[in-house]
């Protein structure tokens, strides 16, 4: 059944590449939506996908299709995935392109970015409550986690996210830098 796994990680990569705008962090709640429609990995090998994207080096779409792509279909997996989520990219931008002096000033094509754009700051949302969950509280339940906020908080891993967001946002470090220093931290003071 291996042509049935790859044409799913295509299809399934494929979709992503398509429907992701605006990269980085934006393809996360549609790749965890459809890995687990798929039933590729749990909650918690995702999250530690997305962790370790960080410290290798590409795009952590890339990176991620290469990843989900090789767990669950082996090297062709991997192949397939990798150039499934950069196909719908490499077709639009030859298509944008094209059109890109003629249009680019079109009342149409900026209201639709002003649209666009806030949408992306809604999915990036969801993404660090989906990491949060998994990382800085202690329970998935957002209504639990609102009625006991101390004691659903994972207290160093809420330092941890606090220190690197102030890292990255004002002192403009590296987030390999911050990711690896963050691994350390937790090795020296979380337990598991």
């Amino acid at each position: 059944m291996l042509i049935g796994k790859l044409l799913t990680l295509f299809y399934m990569f494929f979709k992503l590449g398509l429907f992701s705008f605006g990269g980085g962090y934006v393809i996360l709640p549609l790749m965890y939506q459809e890995i687990q429609a798929f039933g590729v990995m749990s909650p918690q090998e995702f999250s530690d996908l997305v962790a370790l994207s960080q410290i290798t080096p590409g795009p952590i779409a890339l990176n991620g299709a290469t990843y989900v792509g090789y767990q669950y279909a082996g090297i062709l997996g991997a192949i397939v995935s990798t150039f499934a989520v950069s196909l719908p990219s490499f077709i639009i931008v030859l298509i944008v392109f094209a059109f890109l002096v003629r249009f680019k000033n079109s009342a149409p094509v900026q209201l639709f970015l002003g649209g666009v754009r806030p949408a992306t700051v809604g999915l990036i949302a969801a993404a660090v409550l989906f990491f949060g969950q998994n990382s800085v509280f202690t329970t998935p339940s957002l209504v639990e986690l609102v009625q006991h906020p101390i004691a659903n908080t994972n207290g160093i891993g809420l330092i941890i996210a606090i220190v690197a967001g102030i890292a990255l946002a004002k002192y403009k470090i590296s987030p390999i830098a911050i990711s690896l220093a963050g691994g350390a931290l937790g090795m020296l003071f979380m337990r598991g």
